[in-house]
């Protein structure tokens, strides 16, 4: 079964390795941290913020094609948790037919900030962490 989640907060410690994600279940009390890296932290808080740059980063290349593809993110799923770290899945849907793409979940949610795409989680992962 598939909980709805909305993210939190982004914690960005500038002399730290490390930055965290938190993720609450949208309705309900629980909610994780996942460890993502600088990077990919910052393109969050730039997509969410609705910041361009002049030129196309990783993110942003990514959106661009699965726009020129006719296709549309549904959502991200994060679908497991294995030696401390998670997985996610871009669902994406073209031409009516579902796509799942395998990622890492820092990349699917800065991926998916722009147009504020769904979040969800597995529960045996919800279950693993909280």
């Amino acid at each position: 079964m598939l909980v709805q989640m909305d993210l939190a907060r982004i914690v960005i410690m500038e002399n730290g390795e490390s930055q965290i994600i938190v993720l609450k279940e949208r309705g309900g009390d629980r909610q994780f941290p996942i460890l993502i890296g600088m990077n990919e932290a910052l393109a969050i808080d730039r997509r969410l913020k609705g910041i361009q740059l002049p030129r196309p980063l990783t993110h942003d290349l990514l959106a661009n094609i699965i726009e020129e593809l006719d296709a549309d993110l549904e959502k991200i799923v994060i679908s497991d948790l294995r030696d401390h770290t998670f997985y996610a899945k871009l669902i994406v849907r073209q031409n009516g037919n579902l796509l799942e793409i395998d990622s890492r979940p820092s990349d699917a949610i800065a991926l998916g900030a722009t147009n504020q795409t769904p979040i969800f989680a597995d529960e045996e992962v919800l279950q693993k962490v909280c």
